[in-house]
Protein backbone atom coordinates (compact mmCIF):
# COMPACT_ATOMS: atom_id res chain seq x y z
CA UNK A 1 0.00 0.00 0.00
CA UNK A 2 1.46 3.79 -0.60
CA UNK A 3 0.29 7.12 0.75
CA UNK A 4 1.59 10.35 0.27
CA UNK A 5 2.32 13.19 3.03
CA UNK A 6 2.94 17.03 2.25
CA UNK A 7 6.12 18.55 3.51
CA UNK A 8 8.54 21.04 1.74
CA UNK A 9 12.00 22.63 0.94
CA UNK A 10 13.56 25.89 0.86
CA UNK A 11 15.74 27.31 -1.89
CA UNK A 12 16.82 30.10 -1.08
CA UNK A 13 14.34 32.27 0.93
CA UNK A 14 11.64 30.32 -1.33
CA UNK A 15 9.48 27.04 -0.06
CA UNK A 16 8.42 24.33 -2.27
CA UNK A 17 6.03 21.69 -1.57
CA UNK A 18 7.56 18.23 -0.98
CA UNK A 19 5.25 15.00 -1.62
CA UNK A 20 6.76 12.43 0.77
CA UNK A 21 5.19 8.82 -1.00
CA UNK A 22 5.79 6.19 1.11
CA UNK A 23 5.45 2.18 -0.55
CA UNK A 24 5.61 -1.02 1.18
CA UNK A 25 5.78 -4.50 0.08
CA UNK A 26 6.65 -7.54 1.09
CA UNK A 27 9.93 -9.33 1.17
CA UNK A 28 13.45 -9.15 2.51
CA UNK A 29 13.67 -5.71 4.47
CA UNK A 30 14.92 -2.80 2.66
CA UNK A 31 14.49 0.88 3.28
CA UNK A 32 15.51 2.94 0.48
CA UNK A 33 15.06 7.06 0.00
CA UNK A 34 15.32 8.26 -3.49
CA UNK A 35 14.63 11.69 -4.58
CA UNK A 36 18.12 13.08 -4.58
CA UNK A 37 18.18 13.43 -0.39
CA UNK A 38 21.41 14.32 1.51
CA UNK A 39 23.00 12.52 4.35
CA UNK A 40 20.71 14.08 6.71
CA UNK A 41 17.77 12.71 5.10
CA UNK A 42 19.26 9.46 4.60
CA UNK A 43 20.07 8.91 7.90
CA UNK A 44 16.32 9.33 8.77
CA UNK A 45 15.59 5.67 8.02
CA UNK A 46 17.44 4.69 11.69
CA UNK A 47 15.57 7.76 13.25
CA UNK A 48 12.18 7.27 12.06
CA UNK A 49 13.01 3.49 12.43
CA UNK A 50 13.70 4.08 16.47
CA UNK A 51 11.40 6.87 16.72
CA UNK A 52 8.16 4.72 15.32
CA UNK A 53 8.99 1.51 17.87
CA UNK A 54 9.71 3.43 20.63
CA UNK A 55 6.02 4.95 19.79
CA UNK A 56 4.40 1.67 20.57
CA UNK A 57 3.90 0.59 16.65
CA UNK A 58 5.43 -1.72 14.26
CA UNK A 59 8.84 -0.67 13.42
CA UNK A 60 9.97 -0.57 9.58
CA UNK A 61 12.61 -3.16 9.88
CA UNK A 62 9.54 -5.65 10.32
CA UNK A 63 7.41 -4.47 7.12
CA UNK A 64 9.40 -5.66 4.36
CA UNK A 65 10.34 -3.66 1.28
CA UNK A 66 10.24 0.03 1.67
CA UNK A 67 10.47 3.00 -0.62
CA UNK A 68 10.28 6.78 0.14
CA UNK A 69 9.99 9.17 -2.46
CA UNK A 70 10.72 12.82 -2.36
CA UNK A 71 9.23 14.81 -5.05
CA UNK A 72 10.05 16.67 -7.39
CA UNK A 73 12.79 13.91 -7.70
CA UNK A 74 15.01 16.89 -9.11
CA UNK A 75 14.82 19.20 -6.63
CA UNK A 76 17.88 18.17 -3.22
CA UNK A 77 16.33 17.42 -0.14
CA UNK A 78 18.80 18.41 2.84
CA UNK A 79 18.14 18.32 6.87
CA UNK A 80 15.87 16.78 8.84
CA UNK A 81 12.47 18.07 8.99
CA UNK A 82 11.37 15.08 6.52
CA UNK A 83 11.66 12.73 9.61
CA UNK A 84 8.01 13.35 10.65
CA UNK A 85 6.48 12.89 7.26
CA UNK A 86 8.45 9.93 6.33
CA UNK A 87 7.50 8.31 9.83
CA UNK A 88 3.78 9.34 8.89
CA UNK A 89 3.85 8.10 5.34
CA UNK A 90 4.73 4.71 7.15
CA UNK A 91 1.93 4.32 9.38
CA UNK A 92 -1.08 5.16 6.69
CA UNK A 93 0.87 3.07 3.92
CA UNK A 94 0.95 -0.18 6.49
CA UNK A 95 -2.29 0.38 7.87
CA UNK A 96 -1.42 1.03 11.61
CA UNK A 97 -3.03 4.41 11.68
CA UNK A 98 -5.81 6.08 9.62
CA UNK A 99 -6.01 9.51 9.25
CA UNK A 100 -6.73 12.04 6.95
CA UNK A 101 -3.70 14.24 6.20
CA UNK A 102 -5.13 15.99 3.18
CA UNK A 103 -4.21 19.54 2.79
CA UNK A 104 -2.39 19.10 5.90
CA UNK A 105 1.81 19.90 6.02
CA UNK A 106 4.30 18.47 8.02
CA UNK A 107 7.83 19.06 8.88
CA UNK A 108 9.81 17.92 11.82
CA UNK A 109 12.89 15.82 13.19
CA UNK A 110 12.32 12.51 15.28
CA UNK A 111 14.49 11.92 18.12
CA UNK A 112 14.78 7.97 18.68
CA UNK A 113 12.64 8.36 22.00
CA UNK A 114 9.84 9.80 19.44
CA UNK A 115 9.65 13.54 20.51
CA UNK A 116 10.02 16.01 18.11
CA UNK A 117 12.99 18.22 17.66
CA UNK A 118 12.83 22.23 16.29
CA UNK A 119 14.32 22.68 12.58
CA UNK A 120 15.60 25.11 10.37
CA UNK A 121 13.47 27.54 7.93
CA UNK A 122 9.54 27.38 9.27
CA UNK A 123 8.80 30.68 8.47
CA UNK A 124 9.10 30.45 4.81
CA UNK A 125 7.72 27.16 4.75
CA UNK A 126 4.53 28.71 6.62
CA UNK A 127 4.20 31.77 4.36
CA UNK A 128 4.38 29.23 1.36
CA UNK A 129 1.74 26.83 2.84
CA UNK A 130 -0.91 29.70 3.00
CA UNK A 131 0.11 30.71 -0.27
CA UNK A 132 -0.72 27.27 -1.31
CA UNK A 133 -3.95 27.23 0.35
CA UNK A 134 -2.88 25.01 2.78
CA UNK A 135 -5.26 25.40 6.20
CA UNK A 136 -2.74 23.42 8.65
CA UNK A 137 0.50 23.53 9.34
CA UNK A 138 2.25 20.50 11.87
CA UNK A 139 5.61 21.56 13.10
CA UNK A 140 7.43 20.97 16.87
CA UNK A 141 6.53 22.96 19.67
CA UNK A 142 9.50 25.04 19.62
CA UNK A 143 8.73 26.35 16.64
CA UNK A 144 5.47 27.07 17.01
CA UNK A 145 5.65 30.53 17.55
CA UNK A 146 7.87 30.89 14.75
CA UNK A 147 4.86 29.87 11.96
CA UNK A 148 2.10 31.59 14.42
CA UNK A 149 3.18 34.59 12.45
CA UNK A 150 1.66 33.59 9.69
CA UNK A 151 -2.14 34.70 9.54
CA UNK A 152 -4.74 32.68 8.07
CA UNK A 153 -2.81 29.24 8.95
CA UNK A 154 -3.71 26.95 11.54
CA UNK A 155 -0.36 25.54 13.44
CA UNK A 156 -0.90 22.73 15.13
CA UNK A 157 2.30 22.45 17.95
CA UNK A 158 3.48 18.68 18.22
CA UNK A 159 5.93 17.76 21.19
CA UNK A 160 6.04 13.99 20.29
CA UNK A 161 5.14 11.78 17.51
CA UNK A 162 2.44 9.60 19.68
CA UNK A 163 0.89 12.88 20.89
CA UNK A 164 0.68 13.72 16.45
CA UNK A 165 -0.87 10.60 15.78
CA UNK A 166 -3.23 10.93 19.30
CA UNK A 167 -4.30 13.91 17.48
CA UNK A 168 -4.83 13.07 13.90
CA UNK A 169 -7.39 9.61 15.20
CA UNK A 170 -8.99 12.31 17.32
CA UNK A 171 -8.43 10.58 20.62
CA UNK A 172 -6.55 13.79 21.87
CA UNK A 173 -6.70 17.35 20.03
CA UNK A 174 -4.18 19.67 19.76
CA UNK A 175 -5.15 22.75 20.12
CA UNK A 176 -3.92 24.75 17.76
CA UNK A 177 -1.23 27.76 18.91
CA UNK A 178 -2.89 31.25 19.18
CA UNK A 179 -2.02 33.60 16.61
CA UNK A 180 1.04 36.20 17.43
CA UNK A 181 0.04 39.48 18.58
CA UNK A 182 2.35 41.70 15.83
CA UNK A 183 1.80 44.56 17.57
CA UNK A 184 3.97 43.49 20.62
CA UNK A 185 7.15 43.33 18.78
CA UNK A 186 7.18 46.51 17.79
CA UNK A 187 7.50 48.56 20.70
CA UNK A 188 9.62 51.14 20.96
CA UNK A 189 13.44 49.82 21.48
CA UNK A 190 15.59 50.41 23.71
CA UNK A 191 19.30 50.30 22.71
CA UNK A 192 22.39 50.24 25.08
CA UNK A 193 23.83 52.94 22.53
CA UNK A 194 22.90 56.30 22.16
CA UNK A 195 24.39 59.05 20.46
CA UNK A 196 24.28 61.58 23.70
CA UNK A 197 27.02 59.10 25.02
CA UNK A 198 29.50 60.41 22.41
CA UNK A 199 31.38 63.39 22.91
CA UNK A 200 31.36 65.68 20.02
CA UNK A 201 31.97 64.32 16.61
CA UNK A 202 28.99 66.27 15.20
CA UNK A 203 30.25 66.03 11.83
CA UNK A 204 30.10 62.34 11.92
CA UNK A 205 26.56 61.79 13.58
CA UNK A 206 25.40 64.19 11.02
CA UNK A 207 26.81 61.97 8.42
CA UNK A 208 24.93 58.67 10.12
CA UNK A 209 22.43 60.81 10.39
CA UNK A 210 21.90 61.17 6.44
CA UNK A 211 23.15 57.81 6.35
CA UNK A 212 20.20 56.40 8.26
CA UNK A 213 17.96 58.87 6.70
CA UNK A 214 18.56 57.60 3.19
CA UNK A 215 20.00 54.22 3.62
CA UNK A 216 23.60 55.31 2.38
CA UNK A 217 26.99 53.77 2.97
CA UNK A 218 29.15 55.45 5.62
CA UNK A 219 33.37 55.37 5.99
CA UNK A 220 34.44 56.65 9.12
CA UNK A 221 38.36 56.73 8.98
CA UNK A 222 40.41 58.69 11.94
CA UNK A 223 43.00 57.57 14.86
CA UNK A 224 42.27 54.70 16.99
CA UNK A 225 39.90 55.76 19.89
CA UNK A 226 38.66 58.61 18.25
CA UNK A 227 35.08 57.37 18.70
CA UNK A 228 34.10 55.13 15.36
CA UNK A 229 33.30 51.74 16.82
CA UNK A 230 30.80 53.71 19.36
CA UNK A 231 29.38 55.68 16.66
CA UNK A 232 28.65 52.65 14.46
CA UNK A 233 27.42 50.84 17.55
CA UNK A 234 24.67 53.73 17.68
CA UNK A 235 23.47 53.84 14.53
CA UNK A 236 20.65 51.41 14.84
CA UNK A 237 19.63 53.76 17.67
CA UNK A 238 18.45 56.19 14.53
CA UNK A 239 17.45 53.75 12.34
CA UNK A 240 13.71 54.15 11.41
CA UNK A 241 11.63 50.94 12.77
CA UNK A 242 11.33 48.11 11.14
CA UNK A 243 8.01 47.19 8.86
CA UNK A 244 6.01 44.35 9.17
CA UNK A 245 7.44 43.08 5.69
CA UNK A 246 10.72 44.13 6.57
CA UNK A 247 10.40 42.26 9.98
CA UNK A 248 9.41 39.35 8.18
CA UNK A 249 11.69 39.28 5.37
CA UNK A 250 14.76 39.34 7.83
CA UNK A 251 13.01 36.48 9.71
CA UNK A 252 13.03 34.49 7.08
CA UNK A 253 16.21 34.99 6.58
CA UNK A 254 17.53 34.09 9.98
CA UNK A 255 15.35 31.48 10.25
CA UNK A 256 17.09 29.68 6.61
CA UNK A 257 20.58 30.01 8.26
CA UNK A 258 19.30 28.81 11.41
CA UNK A 259 20.41 31.46 13.71
CA UNK A 260 16.90 32.46 14.61
CA UNK A 261 17.20 31.96 18.83
CA UNK A 262 14.38 29.87 20.55
CA UNK A 263 11.26 31.28 21.45
CA UNK A 264 11.70 34.35 18.80
CA UNK A 265 9.12 34.24 16.66
CA UNK A 266 9.82 37.49 14.13
CA UNK A 267 12.89 39.63 14.74
CA UNK A 268 11.69 43.10 15.15
CA UNK A 269 15.61 45.05 15.60
CA UNK A 270 17.03 46.17 12.57
CA UNK A 271 20.12 43.51 12.41
CA UNK A 272 23.33 44.20 13.43
CA UNK A 273 26.26 42.06 11.91
CA UNK A 274 29.88 42.91 12.52
CA UNK A 275 32.28 40.16 11.19
CA UNK A 276 35.74 39.73 12.40
CA UNK A 277 38.47 41.03 9.98
CA UNK A 278 39.62 37.36 9.85
CA UNK A 279 36.17 36.07 8.12
CA UNK A 280 36.41 34.41 5.23
CA UNK A 281 34.40 35.40 1.64
CA UNK A 282 31.71 32.30 2.24
CA UNK A 283 30.95 33.71 5.70
CA UNK A 284 30.69 36.91 4.22
CA UNK A 285 28.65 36.55 1.13
CA UNK A 286 27.20 33.29 1.64
CA UNK A 287 27.58 30.07 0.43
CA UNK A 288 28.44 26.10 0.91
CA UNK A 289 27.84 22.93 -0.75
CA UNK A 290 24.14 24.00 -0.15
CA UNK A 291 24.47 27.82 -0.43
CA UNK A 292 23.33 29.18 2.46
CA UNK A 293 23.07 33.38 3.39
CA UNK A 294 26.34 34.47 4.74
CA UNK A 295 26.51 38.18 7.16
CA UNK A 296 25.85 40.28 4.07
CA UNK A 297 22.75 38.69 3.85
CA UNK A 298 21.90 38.26 8.10
CA UNK A 299 22.25 42.18 7.54
CA UNK A 300 19.54 42.58 5.32
CA UNK A 301 17.68 45.76 6.13
CA UNK A 302 20.25 46.97 9.01
CA UNK A 303 23.63 47.61 9.62
CA UNK A 304 27.07 45.41 8.60
CA UNK A 305 29.76 47.27 10.30
CA UNK A 306 33.09 46.18 8.96
CA UNK A 307 35.74 47.13 11.45
CA UNK A 308 39.60 47.77 10.49
CA UNK A 309 38.73 47.59 7.33
CA UNK A 310 41.41 47.30 5.30
CA UNK A 311 42.95 44.42 7.48
CA UNK A 312 39.92 42.32 5.60
CA UNK A 313 41.46 39.87 2.24
CA UNK A 314 41.23 42.32 -0.60
CA UNK A 315 39.49 38.95 -2.59
CA UNK A 316 36.85 39.12 0.80
CA UNK A 317 36.08 42.48 -0.17
CA UNK A 318 35.90 42.67 -3.61
CA UNK A 319 32.90 40.17 -2.86
CA UNK A 320 30.81 43.05 -1.63
CA UNK A 321 30.75 44.75 -5.22
CA UNK A 322 27.70 42.87 -6.89
CA UNK A 323 25.61 43.89 -3.21
CA UNK A 324 26.21 47.04 -2.55
CA UNK A 325 25.14 47.65 -6.15
CA UNK A 326 22.43 45.51 -6.64
CA UNK A 327 21.38 44.83 -3.19
CA UNK A 328 21.01 41.13 -3.83
CA UNK A 329 23.86 38.23 -4.09
CA UNK A 330 24.01 35.06 -5.99
CA UNK A 331 26.03 32.68 -4.96
CA UNK A 332 26.62 29.54 -7.97
CA UNK A 333 27.67 25.86 -6.78
CA UNK A 334 27.12 22.72 -8.65
CA UNK A 335 24.20 21.88 -6.95
CA UNK A 336 21.88 24.85 -7.62
CA UNK A 337 22.47 29.10 -7.98
CA UNK A 338 20.44 30.98 -5.48
CA UNK A 339 19.79 34.88 -4.31
CA UNK A 340 19.71 36.40 -1.37
CA UNK A 341 18.75 39.49 -0.42
CA UNK A 342 21.55 41.54 0.72
CA UNK A 343 19.95 45.49 1.17
CA UNK A 344 22.49 46.60 3.92
CA UNK A 345 23.99 49.38 5.43
CA UNK A 346 27.58 49.05 5.43
CA UNK A 347 29.11 50.87 8.26
CA UNK A 348 33.53 50.66 7.73
CA UNK A 349 36.14 52.13 9.93
CA UNK A 350 39.41 52.55 9.51
CA UNK A 351 42.80 54.44 10.62
CA UNK A 352 44.72 56.33 8.15
CA UNK A 353 47.88 54.50 7.78
CA UNK A 354 49.25 51.47 9.68
CA UNK A 355 49.79 53.51 13.38
CA UNK A 356 46.64 55.33 12.76
CA UNK A 357 48.21 58.97 13.53
CA UNK A 358 48.70 60.35 9.99
CA UNK A 359 45.67 62.54 10.42
CA UNK A 360 45.73 63.23 14.18
CA UNK A 361 47.44 66.79 14.03
CA UNK A 362 48.66 66.44 17.89
CA UNK A 363 50.52 62.42 17.51
CA UNK A 364 53.59 62.10 15.07
CA UNK A 365 53.08 59.39 12.05
CA UNK A 366 56.10 57.04 12.45
CA UNK A 367 55.03 55.25 8.93
CA UNK A 368 56.79 55.89 5.69
CA UNK A 369 54.57 57.17 2.83
CA UNK A 370 54.81 54.05 1.15
CA UNK A 371 53.66 52.19 4.14
CA UNK A 372 50.41 54.51 3.80
CA UNK A 373 49.61 54.38 0.08
CA UNK A 374 50.36 50.66 0.66
CA UNK A 375 47.94 50.41 3.68
CA UNK A 376 44.93 52.89 2.06
CA UNK A 377 45.15 50.62 -1.62
CA UNK A 378 44.01 47.60 0.74
CA UNK A 379 40.47 48.88 -0.26
CA UNK A 380 40.33 49.32 -4.07
CA UNK A 381 38.92 52.35 -6.18
CA UNK A 382 35.93 50.43 -6.94
CA UNK A 383 34.58 49.37 -3.65
CA UNK A 384 35.62 53.30 -1.99
CA UNK A 385 33.12 54.38 -4.83
CA UNK A 386 30.40 52.10 -3.83
CA UNK A 387 30.18 54.21 -0.63
CA UNK A 388 28.43 57.40 -0.51
CA UNK A 389 29.67 58.89 2.52
CA UNK A 390 32.99 59.45 4.16
CA UNK A 391 33.87 60.76 6.94
CA UNK A 392 36.92 61.43 8.90
CA UNK A 393 36.37 61.14 12.74
CA UNK A 394 39.17 63.18 14.29
CA UNK A 395 40.20 62.59 18.05
CA UNK A 396 38.81 64.66 21.04
CA UNK A 397 40.22 67.10 23.08
CA UNK A 398 40.46 66.46 26.56
CA UNK A 399 37.72 69.93 27.10
CA UNK A 400 35.40 67.97 24.89
CA UNK A 401 35.54 64.87 26.37
CA UNK A 402 35.10 66.34 30.28
CA UNK A 403 32.18 68.24 29.29
CA UNK A 404 29.14 66.76 31.59
CA UNK A 405 26.44 68.02 28.62
CA UNK A 406 25.41 65.22 26.82
CA UNK A 407 24.79 65.81 23.00
CA UNK A 408 21.42 65.05 21.06
CA UNK A 409 19.45 61.94 21.86
CA UNK A 410 19.43 58.98 19.58
CA UNK A 411 14.94 59.43 19.75
CA UNK A 412 15.59 62.85 18.60
CA UNK A 413 17.39 62.71 16.02
CA UNK A 414 15.55 59.12 14.65
CA UNK A 415 12.61 61.37 14.71
CA UNK A 416 13.96 63.47 11.70
CA UNK A 417 15.54 60.17 10.31
CA UNK A 418 11.71 58.61 10.40
CA UNK A 419 10.10 61.70 8.95
CA UNK A 420 12.18 61.71 5.95
CA UNK A 421 11.75 57.54 5.39
CA UNK A 422 8.54 57.97 4.98
CA UNK A 423 8.84 60.87 2.95
CA UNK A 424 11.01 58.55 0.39
CA UNK A 425 7.97 55.77 1.18
CA UNK A 426 5.66 58.31 -0.15
CA UNK A 427 7.74 59.25 -2.84
CA UNK A 428 8.41 55.42 -4.70
CA UNK A 429 4.66 54.17 -3.35
CA UNK A 430 4.02 53.44 -6.91
CA UNK A 431 7.52 51.09 -7.61
CA UNK A 432 8.31 47.76 -5.95
CA UNK A 433 10.87 47.07 -4.17
CA UNK A 434 12.69 50.84 -3.68
CA UNK A 435 12.12 52.07 -0.05
CA UNK A 436 15.10 54.33 0.17
CA UNK A 437 17.22 57.20 -1.81
CA UNK A 438 20.06 54.73 -2.00
CA UNK A 439 18.59 52.46 -3.63
CA UNK A 440 17.63 54.78 -6.89
CA UNK A 441 18.85 54.16 -10.26
CA UNK A 442 19.47 56.58 -12.98
CA UNK A 443 15.91 57.06 -14.33
CA UNK A 444 14.83 57.44 -10.79
CA UNK A 445 17.23 60.20 -10.14
CA UNK A 446 15.82 61.86 -13.36
CA UNK A 447 11.89 61.60 -12.34
CA UNK A 448 12.46 62.54 -8.43
CA UNK A 449 15.84 64.79 -8.14
CA UNK A 450 15.27 67.20 -10.68
CA UNK A 451 18.24 70.00 -10.47
CA UNK A 452 18.35 74.17 -11.10
CA UNK A 453 21.23 75.76 -13.08
CA UNK A 454 22.74 76.70 -10.16
CA UNK A 455 22.82 73.16 -8.35
CA UNK A 456 23.92 71.89 -11.56
CA UNK A 457 26.78 74.61 -11.79
CA UNK A 458 27.73 73.55 -8.37
CA UNK A 459 27.58 69.46 -8.85
CA UNK A 460 29.92 70.48 -12.70
CA UNK A 461 32.27 72.06 -10.71
CA UNK A 462 32.66 69.78 -8.33
CA UNK A 463 32.46 66.53 -10.38
CA UNK A 464 35.64 68.10 -12.36
CA UNK A 465 37.68 69.22 -9.99
CA UNK A 466 37.32 66.08 -7.97
CA UNK A 467 38.01 63.63 -11.09
CA UNK A 468 34.22 61.73 -9.73
CA UNK A 469 33.11 58.89 -11.47
CA UNK A 470 29.75 58.47 -12.93
CA UNK A 471 28.47 56.46 -9.98
CA UNK A 472 30.09 59.45 -7.58
CA UNK A 473 27.97 61.74 -9.61
CA UNK A 474 24.53 60.04 -8.80
CA UNK A 475 25.72 59.25 -5.26
CA UNK A 476 25.86 62.75 -4.73
CA UNK A 477 22.76 63.62 -6.31
CA UNK A 478 20.86 60.89 -3.87
CA UNK A 479 22.52 62.17 -0.59
CA UNK A 480 21.47 65.84 -1.51
CA UNK A 481 17.78 64.18 -2.33
CA UNK A 482 18.07 62.64 1.14
CA UNK A 483 19.59 65.73 2.90
CA UNK A 484 16.62 67.70 1.10
CA UNK A 485 13.98 64.97 2.59
CA UNK A 486 15.84 65.32 6.38
CA UNK A 487 14.96 69.55 5.67
CA UNK A 488 11.43 68.52 4.44
CA UNK A 489 12.08 70.07 1.28
CA UNK A 490 10.48 69.51 -2.20
CA UNK A 491 13.22 70.55 -4.07
CA UNK A 492 17.15 69.75 -3.64
CA UNK A 493 18.96 73.08 -3.27
CA UNK A 494 22.54 74.31 -3.82
CA UNK A 495 22.98 73.88 0.20
CA UNK A 496 21.64 70.08 -0.06
CA UNK A 497 24.28 69.77 -2.90
CA UNK A 498 27.49 71.65 -1.29
CA UNK A 499 26.97 69.13 1.94
CA UNK A 500 26.61 66.11 0.21
CA UNK A 501 30.00 67.08 -1.56
CA UNK A 502 31.25 67.51 1.56
CA UNK A 503 31.17 63.93 1.73
CA UNK A 504 32.54 62.90 -1.42
CA UNK A 505 36.38 64.96 -0.77
CA UNK A 506 37.54 61.33 0.13
CA UNK A 507 37.57 60.76 -3.40
CA UNK A 508 40.28 64.08 -4.41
Amino acid sequence: MSSKVLSATTLGLASHIVEVEADTHSGTHIFSIVGLPDAAVKESRDRVDSAIKNSGFKPPHQCGHITINLAPADIRKEGPLYDLPIALGLLIATRQVKADVQKKLFVGELSLDGKLRPVSGVLPIAIMAREKEISEIIVPFENAKEAAVVEGLRVIPAKSFQELIAHLTGEKIIEPEPPQDLEKFFDPQKYLSDMAHVKGQEYAKRALEVAAAGGHNVLLSGPPGSGKTLLARTFPSIMPPLTFPEALEITKIFSIAGKLSRGISLISERPYRSPHHSASAVSLVGGGQFPKPGEISLAHRGVLFLDEFPEFGRSVLENLRQPLEDGEISVSRAQATLSFPARFTLIAAMNPCPCGNATDPERLCGCSPSAIIKYQRKISGPILDRIDIHAEVPRMKFEKLSESKEGESSISTRKRVTAARERQLERFKNIDGLITNSEMGSQHIKKFCPLGEKELDLLRRAVNQLHLSARAYHRIIKIARTIADLAGSEDIASGHIAEAIQYRQRQA
